[in-house]
């Protein structure tokens, strides 16, 4: 991979903020991941995400949605684009060539390598370190 963008925190602007950016890199030719860690990597199994704190009140979420969905970032809801659904965000970004990763580290920490969703690819430690070996590797947005 060219670029490997590092999403380690539950935050729903930051899931959105890597994505979005890799999406981009993307467009741009350049093959790109995502490499989910730490607390993103358990919320993706199955927990949730929060908003940073300036951006929890729902006009300001509402905003983001619709402004990220009229940028072509699919993550409005598509029955109500003032709500954001992060799962079409991920498919999306999927569906475009993005490299959606699983940390084999933080799998094994948490003990949720059976609860990794199957948009995700595992990686075992070999792979990880093939992967970033190559790649710029980007700290999370």
């Amino acid at each position: 991979m060219d670029l490997v963008f590092v999403c380690r925190e539950a935050v729903e602007d930051s899931l959105l903020a890597n994505v979005a950016a890799a999406i981009e890199a993307k467009e741009k030719g350049l093959d790109v991941g995502v490499l989910f860690t730490g607390e993103a990597l358990w919320a993706l199994a199955g927990e949730s995400f929060r908003w940073s704190p300036l951006f929890q009140g729902r006009s300001m979420r509402a905003q983001i949605s619709r402004n990220a969905t009229a940028r072509g970032i699919e993550i409005g809801h598509p029955k109500d684009p003032r709500w954001t659904d992060r799962n079409r965000l991920l498919d999306s970004a999927a569906g475009k060539g993005v490299h959606l990763l699983a940390c084999p580290v933080w799998a094994s920490l948490l003990g949720i390598e059976e609860e990794i969703p199957d948009r995700l690819t595992p990686l075992d430690r070999d792979s990880l370190l093939q992967e970033l070996q190559g790649a710029k590797v980007i700290g999370g947005f």
